[in-house]
């Protein structure tokens, strides 16, 4: 049935007329809802990605069955500093890690990147501390829903999307109450927290425009903007109850000791920060290998193993010294550098594509070099290849003319306090789809026969 709808799509475009003004509203739509990310269109695509119900029922399954055995993850952690160890946190890390949130969530806001094949649902990483793309996603939703062609398209097919904005500022609020133990008495006073000048601002706005809409007073701030005394965060004269924090630890700890009224307020107890540091624990990519890792078995239910088993790809801390794989004794660094067809180095803790070596990409003297820089580095990991979905995606030219190119297809399922709420899509012409990367994005949308 998603071949037979893709197709029908695709034919549907063959109509000028129906491309033409498809085409026009999806330029009108993306300037208009501010899809721009660091300047560029997020959705030069004419396509939605279309996943079936039964399709996304088992994503909602495996996904949240996975991030049950996540949440033992960090349970086990907090208490376990040998964990903490395998996981790689720094000693500052721990620091703000052992920092009580207020609630028990250690993701509130999460997000799984995966693939979608006919034969396997695989996941490659979590983005627990500060996952972009879920206002972006509602915009996208918004506009290609508006389009002819997908007017054309939902006479024959029964076609859903997501709202994730509604889902976030749940998540927010109900974080919010645990924390006071109480109901609160105002509508709370959220602040949208990061850095100057990150190329998701456009995102920050379409968050604040709808939190205001519902009515709780919001304000976009960088960390040198606020202050902290008598117990209350704020900018200027703008109190802060909720930071929605999109600052990243790591762009953080550079300039902690010059701005720390954030770290204070939060230490003091003084804000409900979402997500916490505390989210550190899971947003490391070793999470995955202890995961896959048997000597942690034992933390988790026969479900949770098996979902783990049958969707997390095997991954190791890359080390000297013995290691298994799939209960097989194993030379580590023997097996990696015998295996580079099948294997990924990557850094345990960054993102947009940064120090990933793809082995099946590079020759053998590129990745001797890799398996050394990794080394050197002293806090990489190496996974195994997983299966990746592609599909012809009917793409946008500088011209804005329609051509049809191949694109690989990264979906990412959103979780609101362990629930799938809402998913999109990453698009790439390379092994990374990623958006900071240069990659794109579309709308999920979730489809069936009429």
């Amino acid at each position: 049935m998603l071949h037979d709808a893709v197709n029908y799509y695709h034919e549907l475009l063959n109509d000028p007329d129906l491309a033409q003004s498809s085409l026009k509203l999806l330029d009108e739509g993306l300037d208009r809802a501010k899809l721009i990310f660091g300047g560029r269109r997020l959705s030069p695509y004419l396509r939605p990605h279309f996943v079936t119900e039964d399709d996304f029922n088992q994503v909602v399954r495996v996904c949240e069955t996975v991030w049950s055995a996540i949440e033992k993850v960090k349970d086990a952690a907090v208490e376990n500093d040998s964990l903490l160890d395998e996981l790689g946190l720094t000693p500052i890390e721990r620091d703000l890690v052992k920092i009580d949130p207020g609630y028990r969530a250690v993701s509130p806001t999460a997000r799984l990147d995966s693939f979608l094949t006919e034969e396997a649902y695989s996941f490659v990483e979590l983005n627990g501390e500060s996952p972009a793309g879920i206002a972006y996603g509602d915009a996208a939703f918004e506009i290609f829903q508006q389009l002819p062609v997908m007017k054309r398209f939902a006479e024959r097919y029964n076609v859903r999307r997501f709202e994730g904005r509604p889902l976030m500022l749940k998540v927010l609020l109900d974080c919010y109450e645990e924390f006071l133990g109480r109901q609160p008495d105002h509508p709370p006073h959220i602040a949208i927290v990061d850095l100057k000048g990150m190329p998701t601002q456009k995102e920050f706005e379409l968050f604040r425009e709808y939190f205001e809409s519902q009515g709780c007073p919001s304000i976009i701030a960088s960390p040198d903007e606020l202050e902290f005394a008598n117990d209350r965060l704020r900018v200027r004269d703008f109190e802060i109850d909720i930071v929605y924090k999109r600052l990243l630890v790591n762009e953080y700890l550079p300039i902690i000791k010059a701005q720390p009224a954030l770290l204070d307020a939060y230490r003091a107890g003084a804000i409900c920060m979402v997500n916490s540091f505390r989210s550190k624990v899971i947003h490391k990519k070793a999470l995955f290998a202890v995961l896959t890792d048997a000597r942690y078995a034992s933390l988790f239910t026969l479900d949770e193993r098996e979902a783990i088993s049958g969707h997390v790809p095997w991954t190791r801390r890359v080390r000297p010294g013995p290691s298994d794989y799939y209960g097989e004794p194993i030379d580590l660094l023997s097996f990696i550098d015998e295996r580079r067809d099948r294997l990924v180095l990557k850094p345990n803790d960054d993102y947009g594509g940064h120090g990933i070596y793809i082995g099946w990409n590079i020759d053998h003297l590129g990745w001797d070099e890799a398996i050394h820089n990794a080394l050197a580095n002293g806090d990489y990991l190496v996974q195994e290849r997983v299966p990746t979905a592609r599909e012809a995606f009917p793409a946008l030219t500088p011209d804005d003319t329609i051509r049809f190119v191949e694109q690989l297809v990264d979906l990412d399922p959103l979780l609101f306090n362990g629930k799938v709420g809402s998913a999109f899509t990453r698009l790439s012409s390379n092994e990374l789809a990623n958006v900071t990367a240069g990659g794109g994005m579309v709308p999920t949308f979730v489809i069936s026969k009429k």
